[in-house]
């Protein structure tokens, strides 16, 4: 997902909380799916261009 990392930094927190911030989000938007009547979601959330980012950033992404 992209921009969650800069939306971070804009606040002065490190990258990985927005990811996290991101993946919060994202799972609220799955959770209300049912009840809106939403039956097929995609959600595209990592790249081939992420696995240029550093290896901590990377590890943080897929926990």
């Amino acid at each position: 997902m992209d921009g969650n990392g800069r939306w971070a930094q804009a606040r002065g927190k490190p990258r990985l909380f927005g990811h996290h911030a991101g993946a919060k989000r994202v799972r609220e938007i799955v959770e209300a799916c049912p009840d809106l009547g939403v039956k097929y979601l995609t959600i595209f959330a990592f790249s081939t261009e992420n696995w240029q980012r550093t290896q901590a950033e990377v590890s943080g992404l897929m926990k």
